[in-house]
């Protein structure tokens, strides 16, 4: 039949059609005192198109409710037919779908099972260049409730070839009840080749030399079953090497390609990471992508680079620049790429809290400016010092440049620094005096990132003359440049200007309106004196002309 929205199942096995729409939250929970454990499969599922794992998903639960332990989950990009066991008589799954108009449509089945309880001929580990494997009982009807699992592993640099010579499972549109699935690898749980049932005789190609088949049987309906043979055959030449490697001041990327692994005579499940839960995503490519911080990465400093345990380098000397730009009145980031993520601001007070937004920076003469350096990275175990500090009034600081802090010395009578605190480095200052001279001032830093473990690093010396700075050492340095910074006065100054300007040109509108229609005027008076004249000089003309006495001769 087909459930409502969740329930609670007591039955020894049971098959389950289930239908959901849109912004479904289900839970089915299955519960039996037997003293034996729970097998269940989802044969079938279709989630709405284009879903992610976050929007829709089956999640699976150990035990009697959503708050045990998580068995796994099953989305719309699983590559697999999920099979999940409980470790006690008693599991829970949740079933959750988006807004989407679609109908979703899974089917799933479950039974209860003694693990102890072995069938002969079910699974097992096969090696050697080929092999053969068959159904349990065959040729005779296969056991109901089985499920047998077998992997194959033939010698490196060889692809295997699975060729099923007789097959005859039990008919069904989407295999749900009885099936064979094939993997392309050592799990059960990604790189699904193919899925079948009914008659035919299927064939399989792996990419390297390991391939799993699993064979799973509900409760009615057995047939004669399967025999397959596999064979082994080499692998085309080496492949060239496609792996990318990314770094972040957070985080690692790792890419390798399938085939690549597949050259070597690896796959995916010989790849992990210290820590086992950080397992990869596994399309084409296997990918790795995870916090610097996390799974189990190691952090080695020598000299001036640091070195994390997939040899991630940070390079020394690297610029970031960080300067201002305006673009419709919002401030805006230009950063240059570097191998550190960091950037710089000012704040509104000592309390750090509050960014100021606005490009350029106004402020009065003798104001006190705060200033914050950020790094942005998971790793706790990185300090910020803020080095030197230079101001000038020219974005590229030629010659003309004051000294608000060098070599971590404070070198203007108004600078306050701030105990460095992890990923920040801090310190006030007053509005420069010789803002009363230029109409712009630029600021800019040398950052100096230390390794918080090393008790003697540069980051924790504070001021040291030049001669002690020669020896002191920091994993990482970069400069940043945040700017321009003008008196307020100068705004003022702008906004009277602008006001004259549209005063003026409203006062030269006005005056060429008024001599265009002039101009007008005396034109209109010209034409109508004109035509005036015309008219008097031809009535004259017809006086002249008028009848006269002919006189005799």
């Amino acid at each position: 039949g087909v459930p409502r929205c969740g329930a609670s199942l007591h039955e020894l096995n049971k098959a389950l059609r289930i239908e959901l729409k849109a912004n479904a939250n289900c839970v089915w929970q299955i519960q039996k005192n037997v003293n034996q454990t729970i097998r269940l499969i989802f044969s079938y599922f279709k989630f709405a198109p284009s879903s992610s794992c976050e929007t829709e998903s089956i999640k699976v639960y150990d035990g009697p409710s959503t708050n045990s332990p998580l068995l796994g989950q099953v989305c719309n990009d699983t590559d697999a037919v999920p099979v999940l066991q409980s470790s006690s008589d008693s599991l829970t799954f949740r079933i959750t779908t988006n807004s989407m108009a679609f109908t979703r449509n899974f089917f799933a089945f479950y039974y209860f099972f003694s693990p102890e309880k072995k069938i002969e001929n079910c699974g097992g580990r096969l090696t050697g260049p080929n092999g053969t494997l068959t159904s349990p009982n065959y040729p005779e009807r296969y056991p109901e409730f089985t499920y047998c699992v077998w992997h194959i592993q033939t010698p490196k640099n060889s692809k295997i070839n699975l060729r099923f010579q007789d097959f005859f499972l039990e008919l069904n549109q989407n295999c749900q009840f009885d099936f064979i699935a094939v993997y392309d690898g050592l799990t059960t749980n990604t790189g699904l080749l193919g899925k079948v049932c009914g008659r035919a005789q299927p064939t399989f190609e792996s990419s390297s030399n390991v391939m799993t088949v699993v064979l799973s049987t509900d409760y009615a309906n057995s047939y004669r079953g399967f025999s397959a043979q596999y064979s082994s055959a080499p692998l085309p030449g080496p492949v060239e090497p496609t792996t990318i490697l990314t770094c972040s001041s957070d985080s690692m990327r790792i890419v390798l390609s399938k085939s690549y692994l597949a050259s070597l005579g690896y796959n995916e499940t010989h790849l992990r990471l210290n820590d086992a839960s950080c397992s990869p995503a596994v399309t084409d490519s296997v990918i790795f992508s995870f916090p610097l911080a996390s799974c189990g990465t190691t952090k080695k400093v020598k000299g001036e680079k640091v070195t994390f345990s997939t040899k991630c380098k940070m390079e020394n000397n690297s610029t970031l620049e960080v300067i201002y730009v305006t673009k419709n009145n919002v401030i805006q980031n230009t950063t240059a790429v570097g191998r550190y993520n960091v950037s710089m601001s000012f704040y509104d007070s000592d309390s750090f809290s509050k960014p100021v937004s606005e490009s350029p920076y106004y402020v009065d003469l003798n104001q006190t400016l705060f200033a914050q350096v950020s790094l942005h990275s998971t790793d706790s175990n990185l300090l910020v010092f803020v080095d030197t500090c230079i101001a000038s009034p020219q974005p590229d600081f030629g010659s003309l440049t004051y000294d608000l802090i060098r070599s971590g010395c404070n070198k203007d009578d108004t600078v306050v620094t701030y105990t460095p605190l992890e990923h920040y480095g801090r310190f006030k200052f007053s509005a420069f005096r010789f803002l009363q001279s230029f109409a712009s001032v630029y600021l800019q830093c040398d950052i100096l990132i230390c390794d918080s473990k090393n008790t003697n690093s540069r980051c924790t010396q504070g001021c040291l003359s030049r001669q002690k700075r020669a020896i002191s050492s920091h994993t990482w340095k970069t400069n940043i440049i945040v700017g321009p910074i003008r008196l307020k006065r100068d705004l003022r100054t702008a906004d009277h200007s602008e006001s004259l300007t549209k005063a003026d040109a409203e006062e030269t509108l006005n005056l060429q309106q008024y001599s265009f229609y002039t101009l007008s005027f005396v034109v209109l008076i010209s034409n109508i004196i004109i035509v005036v004249a015309v008219i008097l000089k031809y009535h004259k003309r017809q006086t002249g002309y008028s009848y006269q006495k002919i006189q005799s001769s």
